[in-house]
């Protein structure tokens, strides 16, 4: 057994026995045991899941009254009708998403605001299983925060709609889970921008013109080829996938288009952390 003199661990030589190894946790196993560890560890990953509830609540609850408000207004024109409840929980994730990604921006930005990210990346040196720790940790809390939100928007809005919502548990069956899907691959995907851009005010304002304003503009320019260039967008894909009714292409062509997006976001990321130094 030897000492290191500059942490004072103890590591024991096995000195070559049959299935010995190192005892100490390493590799993709340790990198996201240490990225779980310092997610938990700072307020702004709970201000972060405490405030996507409270946005969910309030958008459910606008949405709703306003869903109410369409339907009994006697000089409304094109009343919504009776909506799913579930759906229209899904519908406020276009919302509730920023405060989602904020958390995940933050585990790669904040890194590089306060300098840490040089401790990382002396303790997981291999930048590709770096940010490949960080994505499976933000996406392990960001797909049950996604259902939980689901659930908790659709209670919040089936007593706000009252006769004109409808509940179907096949409906909740499949928004919950598909709004963490969701949740978690555009997480993933601004996580690897995250990781390009190395700043979060940077990166959150490119989440926001990219999946809101840029998606918008397209839809609205009155050209076709722009609006088809929209649906190909990951908030198009996405809002396809969660809402197929009237959707240009099926609820899987959605999802393919938009996991394809994040594949390549998070491509970008971790060509960038090996070219550029932290």
């Amino acid at each position: 057994m030897t000492t290191d003199v500059h942490t004072g661990l103890h590591i024991e030589a096995h000195n070559g026995a049959p299935g010995a190894g190192p005892r100490a946790g390493g590799g993709t196993r340790g990198a996201v045991a240490a990225e779980w560890t310092k997610l938990w560890s700072v307020r702004s990953t709970w201000w972060g899941l405490a405030g996507s509830l409270l946005m969910m609540v309030l958008m459910c609850l606008i949405l709703g009254t306003a869903t109410v408000g369409a339907n009994t207004d006697p000089d409304g024109t094109d009343p919504p009708g009776v909506v799913s409840v579930s759906g229209l929980a899904t519908g406020a994730v276009d919302m509730v998403q920023f405060v989602v990604l904020t958390l995940a921006i933050l585990v790669i930005t904040g890194e590089y605001a306060t300098g840490a990210v040089r401790a990382t990346l002396q303790w997981v040196p291999v930048r590709t299983r770096m940010l490949l720790a960080k994505g499976a940790v933000v996406a392990a809390v960001v797909f049950p925060t996604g259902v939980v939100l689901a659930l908790a928007g659709t209670a919040t809005a089936y007593p706000a709609l009252g006769e004109w919502g409808r509940l179907r548990a096949a409906d909740l069956a499949r928004d919950a889970p598909a709004t963490g899907l969701y949740l978690a691959l555009v997480s993933l995907m601004i996580l690897g921008v995250g990781a390009v851009l190395r700043s979060t005010a940077a990166t959150l304002t490119s989440a926001f013109l990219f999946l809101m304003v840029l998606p918008l503009t397209l839809a609205n320019s009155g050209s076709t080829v722009l609006a088809h260039v929209a649906d190909a967008l990951p908030s198009s894909a996405g809002r396809h996938f969660l809402s197929p009714e009237d959707a240009p292409y099926p609820a899987a062509a959605g999802l393919a288009i938009l996991t394809a997006w994040t594949l390549a976001a998070l491509a970008g990321g971790i060509t960038v952390l090996r070219r550029r130094d932290a």
